[in-house]
């Protein structure tokens, strides 16, 4: 096989041809300003209302409310800055140790150049939170809580509508990394009481480069960027028109494909997963098992370096991404399988799988049937020790 198998869509996603073709004449044609009183500029202005709807349908709420950033980590690091410089008075944040880096690293630098103070909720073996430790957390200082929807590495979903209610009990604001989520599952913010959340358009087959932060109506806002008017002077600088139109048409087909998403993507997903783990001996599956992204699946193979198996991956152009954060000389397994309390020797073999709408079943089964001999040769090689014997 020539082309490449690509399972590595929590990393980015192919820009999907209708979203080319809906971006293409904002590029070559209609390049006006939207922010030009002319004509020609108020047909961009409105083509950017017409991307706002469409991300608001999607996530079921106002377009006012969407404003449109460079990427989820914008988005993410507008909301965390925005409570906190809002709020001199409250020195409190409560976040998961299984949050993002935007997140986890914007935390950890006010808590250690602010004089924060930062809560970091632990989890158990799946990757979920302990609710009453949440509500025990939040106290009057708090000014936000900031948790992830999905977690990028194992899929495992939080319970987002719980944890909402539960801050909203305080005064803390809520603020939700659903990059990972939307276009994946269902997302009603209509009925959530979610303060901030970050989208981003290279998840969901829009180009890198744009994202969203919804604001919820009644929120303040301090502008991150500041500058202009653009964004209802929320965000200054010209409008990324031609990717805006793009997130815009790829927020439209993810709720036309939701569906697929959640249930011919989940049984490839289930596919895969259950092959995997009859063809390779000491195979374990990482992440809550009943609430988990339809697309992915994290697994760790035990006595084997995640980055080899990638390499021996390639070879075969397969793409996936292990869940592994080693970097040249350092052995440092991921921040997540570490708060989970994954075994040293399955944390190194984490490899994460994550299908879209484009993947195929003649793909899973070229990935599962050549996964077994890739372990097993990689397993006589192992620096981590000799594997167990089969009886």
């Amino acid at each position: 096989m020539t082309d490449v198998i690509y399972m590595d869509n929590n990393a980015t996603t192919r820009v999907a041809d209708e979203v080319f073709e809906a971006m293409l004449p904002y590029i070559r044609d209609l390049y006006g300003n939207p922010s030009s009183m002319h004509t020609f500029g108020g047909q961009v202005a409105h083509a950017i209302n017409t991307a706002r709807a469409s991300v608001a349908n999607l996530l079921n709420c106002s377009p006012d409310e969407i404003l449109f950033t460079s990427c989820g980590t914008e988005s993410d690091n507008t909301a965390i800055h925005t409570v906190l410089e809002q709020n001199p008075d409250k020195r409190h944040i409560v976040t998961t140790r299984v949050e993002h880096p935007a997140v986890r690293s914007t935390c950890r630098h006010f808590r250690d150049r602010r004089g924060c103070r930062l809560t970091e909720l632990p989890v158990n073996a799946v990757g979920q939170i302990d609710l009453d430790e949440l509500r025990d957390a939040i106290s009057d200082d708090t000014a936000i809580v900031s948790i992830m929807h999905a977690n990028n590495e194992t899929g495992t979903v939080f319970p987002i509508a719980e944890i909402a209610e539960i801050v909203a009990e305080s005064e803390a604001v809520l603020h939700c990394d659903a990059v990972q989520s939307v276009g994946k599952i269902p997302l009603d913010l209509s009925r959530i009481p979610i303060n901030f959340l970050a989208v981003s358009g290279h998840k969901i087959h829009a180009p890198k480069g744009v994202g969203v932060l919804y604001v919820r109506r009644g929120t303040k806002l301090l502008p991150f960027i500041m500058g202009g008017h653009q964004e209802h002077g929320k965000r200054a600088g010209t409008e990324n028109v031609p990717y805006i139109v793009a997130l815009g048409k790829a927020c439209e087909l993810a709720g036309e494909h939701l569906e697929d998403e959640t249930t011919r993507v989940r049984a490839l997903r289930d596919r895969l997963e259950e092959k995997l783990l009859a063809g390779c001996r000491d195979a374990h599956v990482n992440g809550d098992p009943d609430n988990r992204l339809p697309n992915t699946t994290n697994i760790s193979y035990e006595y084997v370096e995640g980055e080899a198996i990638l390499l021996h991956m390639d070879g075969l152009n397969i793409a996936a991404s292990s869940g592994s954060a080693c970097t040249s000389g350092s052995l440092e397994p991921s921040h997540v399988l570490r708060a989970m309390g994954v075994p040293f020797t399955r944390a190194h073999g984490s490899v994460r799988y994550s299908l879209s709408r484009y993947t195929t079943e003649k793909e899973v089964d070229f990935v599962a049937e050549n996964m077994p001999a890739i372990i097993e040769r990689l397993r006589k090689m192992s620096p981590f020790g000799r594997p167990r014997v089969q009886a």
